[in-house]
């Protein structure tokens, strides 16, 4: 059985996550449309509420998502939140990427430069706290 991934991040994927995502069975990318793609990406930091801010975000899904698709959720904490929360009531299964953080401090006269370098480690799916 085929399953698809709904890219709700800021990023392209990488052919290494392209890699990983096909040994677990999936089979089809799908980004935002562009519009939603803006919406994800911007969301406003005076918002006391998101619901209706992202409401064009869960139709988009709820038209082309199906059960047991995994929908990749990473940006502002409070939509990645509510989006995850939709995708456990409605059989998605939500994850994010992992990553590892290769540092350099390198010093000169001006001072101290940091350069960090992100590595993907794997998909990891969000879970829920039972207990």
């Amino acid at each position: 059985m085929s399953k698809s991934i709904f890219l709700l991040f800021s990023h392209k994927l990488t052919d290494y996550q392209i890699e990983e995502l096909k040994k677990s069975g999936i089979t089809s990318y799908v980004y935002l449309p562009r519009g939603l793609q803006i919406l994800w990406s911007s969301v406003p930091p005076d918002l006391k509420e998101l619901k209706d801010y992202l409401k064009p975000i869960i139709e988009w899904l709820k038209a082309k998502a199906k059960k047991g698709d995994w929908v990749l959720v990473q940006g502002d904490f409070g939509a990645v939140f509510t989006v995850v929360d939709f995708c456990f009531h409605n059989g998605l299964v939500p994850v994010y990427a992992t990553t590892s953080r290769l540092s350099i401090e390198e010093f000169n006269e001006n001072g101290s430069l940091k350069l960090s370098r992100f590595e993907h480690v794997m998909f990891r799916k969000y879970e829920r706290w039972r207990g």
